[in-house]
């Protein structure tokens, strides 16, 4: 049994992007959507990022067969309480979150009733809104499905069609072991873009300018991760804050041995580290997550994981 029929709550970056690459790739698809600003919903209708804006949420769901939650993981539990009347029997309820077992738990205690399929399309930039959404936003990224024990077979395998259909790559994972991963490989790289950037924006005022003036390329992509949406990244690291907390105290330890290595002058534990890092980098090249173009990788469209 396909999927053809799809609400989408939340039309910013990543709902828009949902429902335009459902137009692109599976145009037999219809789409409805709601978000809560008017504001949004107005330009949502003019892009044409579904073919039908809702003026309620309810009302986005009333004949969906999956319901796609986009709004920032802070925001699921309501926006799971606002559907679950209207809600179809037999209809998928997903969501694009970053962190996963406190959002699947929201959702599933929200929606008793539901068949509740947490999913996180690692997929993103560092632009938010109604006009930041493309088609081509989910093609060979990986999109990581974290069902509970005992959930339908056959809606996973519905699902994970629906998201390969988008030109994703499909992962199964236990909730927990996604937070954790997802704390290494984008939440703690957020939390340090943040933190350099900020401590760049306290010496800006000292050096009049010259952090910005004489900005070098690390620092400028700090710059881009540390301009995602800060209320979707708010929600993050207070929903997966376990998984946080465990790989900054680790980053904390590893950051110490560095800080005692220059101290001391050793230059062979740091070219040691320099080795093994450039070897990551060029491991994630070789896998076709990113590329080695002296733009760091990025075009104009280009995904990162800046997604929720």
């Amino acid at each position: 049994m396909t999927i053809s029929r799809v609400a989408v709550i939340g039309l910013g970056l990543l709902g828009g992007s949902v429902g335009l690459a459902i137009a692109e790739n599976l145009p037999d698809c219809a789409t409805t959507g709601f978000d809560a600003d008017p504001d949004v919903r107005r330009r949502a209708a003019l892009r044409g990022l579904v073919d039908r804006v809702c003026d309620t949420a309810a009302d986005a769901v009333r004949n969906a067969d999956l319901v796609i939650l986009c709004v920032p993981v802070g925001a699921m539990r309501q926006a799971a309480a606002d559907i679950a009347d209207a809600l179809p029997d037999g209809a998928i309820v997903s969501d694009v979150g970053s962190s996963k077992a406190a959002v699947g738990q929201a959702l599933r205690e929200a929606l008793p009733r539901a068949v509740v399929i947490p999913a996180h399309p690692v997929a993103g930039t560092e632009r938010s809104g109604p006009d930041a959404g493309f088609a081509q936003l989910f093609r060979h990224r990986w999109c990581i499905l974290t069902p509970s024990e005992g959930t339908d077979s056959e809606a996973i395998a519905r699902l994970s069609a629906f998201w390969e259909s988008l030109g994703a790559n499909v992962e199964r994972m236990d909730a927990a072991h996604h937070d954790l991963v997802l704390a290494v490989t984008s939440h703690i790289p957020h939390l340090i873009a943040y933190t350099i950037v900020g401590t760049a924006s306290d010496l800006e005022q000292v050096t009049r300018g010259e952090v910005i003036k004489y900005s070098a390329g690390g620092f400028r992509d700090f710059t881009r991760i540390a301009a995602s949406d800060p209320t979707m990244w708010r929600d993050v690291f207070l929903t997966n804050r376990d998984a946080v907390l465990e790989m900054l105290g680790r980053f904390t330890e590893d950051l110490t041995a560095l800080q005692r290595a220059i101290r001391r002058g050793d230059g062979e534990a740091l070219f040691d580290l320099f080795t093994r890092t450039r070897d990551i980098r060029r491991s994630i090249v070789e896998q076709g997550q990113d590329d080695a173009r002296p733009d760091f990788g990025r075009g104009d469209h280009e995904p990162s994981d800046s997604g929720r």
